[in-house]
């Protein structure tokens, strides 16, 4: 059962995923497109940040910086070498993409971008990772860091 800290209460109702909680937030909001092929597209990309971003760059974060390198378990350290490639993918495939476009979905900022921020732009701490082999994904960073109403997220 998820945590309280992981799920988002309406009354008597949970939401208690992460992407399904923030899509809810946003309804009605300019994050959530208008126009409903770059909804579905968005949606995409939120989907594969929970089943190809995060389990990897996300975990990697939480492994070292958390539960530290000599506290790992035999089958953490064995997953480490394809949860680093699959992380370096990851990022490769953003960087592909944020190479052609500003945004990851919609031609505008979205709840994609947003959700794929968190685990993005602390990818580094986990020491796996060098944000500067992916150009494209530091200029979204930015980007989206100079959108009005930014606010730094804290570790």
């Amino acid at each position: 059962m998820p945590t309280a800290a992981s799920r988002l209460q309406i009354g008597d109702q949970f939401l208690p995923e992460s992407n399904a909680a923030c899509f809810w937030l946003a309804d009605g909001t300019r994050l959530l497109p208008d126009d409903r092929f770059a909804r579905a597209d968005m949606l995409r990309w939120m989907f594969w940040e929970q089943y190809n971003h995060e389990p990897n760059v996300a975990t990697l974060r939480f492994w070292m910086g958390w539960i530290g390198d000599a506290n790992l378990t035999d089958v953490q350290r064995a997953l480490l070498p394809g949860k680093i490639e699959a992380g370096k993918a990851a990022l490769a495939l953003m960087d592909e993409h944020l190479a052609k476009h500003d945004w990851l979905a919609g031609g505008a900022l979205s709840l994609a971008d947003i959700a794929l921020y968190a685990y993005t732009h602390v990818a580094e701490e986990s020491g796996f990772f060098a944000l500067a082999d992916y150009p494209a994904v530091q200029r979204w960073l930015a980007r989206i860091e100079a959108e009005p109403g930014f606010v730094a997220m804290e570790a």
